[in-house]
């Protein structure tokens, strides 16, 4: 068990997830911004490049039935479209979606869900980035956008359905795993995309 979450075996899930995975958080925050992905439009392509292989990879965690009940309004959250615009807009080849990622169970699904969501409260700073190269919500920058009830109030929302789960010490765990394996994906992504540029 991670020493961290034994000390505080009390924590909401939510608290408990970022406790838990706060060094992953960390060394992919670290990564992104060392990539430089918005030097220019070329380095912003790569990065889009990262976003439709994580995106796409979890696109099937928010259509599927048993996350929707335990999140309801899963199934209108997802941006993997938004990012499939994005490399449109910049004239880009859209690859095929990729292989799904098979989380070991539901529980695990909230960890890779937790990543991607919260991802989406701290896209403020990225969004702010890319208008700096002349993009926006409307061109090129669409998935970076705020939800449209804001990014806070969203974030509150959508920690408020997780903190609300009934789940056993076995399945916070499992929802852990699920988040580290997340963060893992997407470094491990980064890594081939930025250095094959």
């Amino acid at each position: 068990m991670n020493a961290i979450v034994q000390n505080l075996p009390e924590l909401p899930l939510s608290k408990r997830l970022k406790t838990g995975s706060h060094r992953d958080h960390d060394s992919v925050d670290n990564l992104v911004m060392g990539a430089r992905p918005f030097e220019s439009l070329e380095r912003y392509a790569n990065f889009l490049r990262l976003q439709h292989r994580f995106h796409g990879a979890i696109n099937s965690l928010y259509a599927d039935a048993a996350l929707n009940q335990l999140l309801p309004g899963l199934n209108e959250l997802p941006r993997f479209d938004a990012v499939c615009a994005d490399l449109s807009d910049l004239a880009l080849d859209v690859p095929d979606a990729p292989e799904q990622v098979q989380p070991s169970s539901a529980y695990a699904a909230l960890g890779w869900l937790y990543c991607s969501e919260g991802s989406n409260l701290g896209a403020a700073f990225l969004f702010k980035q890319t208008q700096q190269i002349g993009l926006d919500g409307e061109r090129g920058a669409r998935h970076l956008a705020a939800h449209p009830d804001g990014r806070a109030l969203h974030w509150r929302q959508f920690v408020a359905l997780l903190d609300g789960l009934p789940l056993a010490e076995e399945e916070k765990e499992q929802a852990l795993a699920g988040a580290i394996e997340a963060f893992d994906f997407y470094r491990e992504t980064l890594k081939e995309i930025f250095v094959q540029a």
